[in-house]
C-alpha cells in the first residue's frame, strides 16, 4: 500500500481556493487592474508612448459625451475627423477612459507601495514585541496603542501636509507623499496581530528544540516564527489593500495627492463642478473603477483567508 502524500498549508489552500470559481473570477479583475497598472509603469519608464495610455491626448471637444459618435476639428486643423469614445471627454477634450485607467496606475502603484511600508515596520515590531515581551513589550505597546487614538484619515491627512511641507530638509509631493503618508501610519493592526500570534507560537516544540540547538534569538525570530504566521501577513495583505486604495483617493481628493497626473480621488473633485452641467461620466468612470477593484479585493481576501487560515479549514 502506497503512503498518502501530505499537502502543505500553502499547496492545500491552492487548492481549496481553485474550487471558488467566483473568488477566481474576482482574482481575475484584481490582475487585470495590476496588468494595467504595470503596463502603463514599463511604457513610462521605457517611453514606449502607447497611444492607448496618452491620457493627455486630445482625442475629441470638450465635454463630450460617452458612446456618441461625434466630428470636429482638431485645433491648428483644417479637416474633420469622426471619433467615439467610451466614457466621454474631461473638459479638455481628453479622454476620459485613458484617465480612468491611468488612476488604476496611481491607486496601485499608492497601495503596494504603502503596503510594503507597513509590513516593514509593523512585522518586525510585532514579532520583537511578542517574542521578548517584558519593558520591550510594553514600549511597543504603548506607541501602537498611543498611535491608534488617533483617528485614521486625520493622521494621515497630517502626515501628507508634513510631508508636503519639509520631510528631513526635503520637500515630497505627489504619490510619494501619498504612499509615504499612509505606510507610515497603518502598520498598527499587522503589528498588533503579528504580536498575538508569535505570543501563542514562542513556546511551540520547534521553537523550544531550536533554543536548545543554540539558535539566536534572531534566528528564531525570522527563521522559525514568521515563516509560521506568513499566511497571516498574506491574509493581512490582501485585505488591506483595497483600504489603501480608498486612502489614496480620499487625499487625491482633498488635494493632497498626486496633481500632475490622472487619479481616481482627482477625477472625483473635478467632476463635483460639472454635475451641475450634468456632466456625470468622469465621476461615473472614477467611480465604477473603484468599485470593481474594491467589491474583487474584499471578496477574495475573504476567500484567501477561509483557505489558508487552519483553523477555517472545512474540508
Amino acid at each position: 500500500m502506497r503512503p498518502v502524500k501530505g499537502r502543505s498549508l500553502w499547496a492545500d489552500g491552492i487548492r481549496r481556493l481553485r474550487k471558488r470559481n467566483f473568488a477566481m473570477i474576482c482574482f481575475g479583475i484584481v490582475l487585470v487592474y495590476f496588468i494595467l497598472a504595470g503596463i502603463i509603469f514599463l511604457d513610462e519608464v521605457f517611453n514606449w508612448n502607447l497611444k492607448a495610455f496618452q491620457w493627455n491626448e486630445i482625442v475629441g471637444p470638450s465635454y463630450q459625451a460617452p458612446m456618441a459618435e461625434y466630428t470636429w476639428t482638431p485645433e491648428g486643423q483644417t479637416e474633420s475627423r469622426t471619433d467615439w469614445t467610451l466614457f466621454g471627454t474631461d473638459f479638455l477634450g481628453r479622454s476620459t477612459l485613458r484617465k480612468t485607467i491611468y488612476g488604476a496606475k496611481t491607486s496601485v502603484t499608492v497601495a503596494l507601495c504603502a503596503s510594503f511600508i507597513s509590513l516593514l515596520i509593523g512585522v518586525p515590531l510585532g514579532a520583537i514585541a511578542g517574542y521578548f515581551r517584558g519593558w520591550v513589550d510594553d514600549v511597543i505597546v504603548w506607541f501602537y496603542t498611543t498611535l491608534g487614538t488617533i483617528p485614521y484619515i486625520l493622521l494621515v491627512m497630517a502626515f501628507a501636509v508634513v510631508l508636503r511641507e519639509n520631510a528631513f530638509g526635503w520637500e515630497i509631493r505627489g504619490i510619494t507623499a501619498v504612499y509615504l503618508a499612509i505606510g507610515l501610519t497603518s502598520w498598527v493592526g499587522i503589528c498588533r496581530l503579528i504580536r498575538g500570534e508569535i505570543i501563542k507560537r514562542k513556546e511551540g516544540e520547534y521553537v523550544l528544540a531550536a533554543r536548545a540547538l543554540g539558535c539566536s534569538n534572531g534566528r528564531i525570530i525570522f527563521k522559525h516564527l514568521l515563516p509560521n504566521v506568513f499566511h497571516v501577513i498574506i491574509i493581512n495583505f490582501s485585505l488591506r489593500f483595497v483600504s489603501f486604495i480608498h486612502a489614496e483617493v480620499i487625499l487625491s481628493f482633498l488635494g493632497l495627492g498626486e496633481t500632475d497626473k490622472p487619479s481616481w480621488g482627482a477625477m472625483i473633485d473635478a467632476a463635483r463642478t460639472e454635475l451641475a452641467r450634468n456632466v456625470w461620466w468622469e465621476m461615473a468612470a472614477a467611480t465604477v473603477a473603484i468599485f470593481f477593484i474594491s467589491l474583487a479585493l474584499n471578496i477574495f481576501g475573504d476567500a484567501l483567508r477561509d483557505c489558508l487560515d487552519p483553523k477555517l479549514r472545512t474540508d
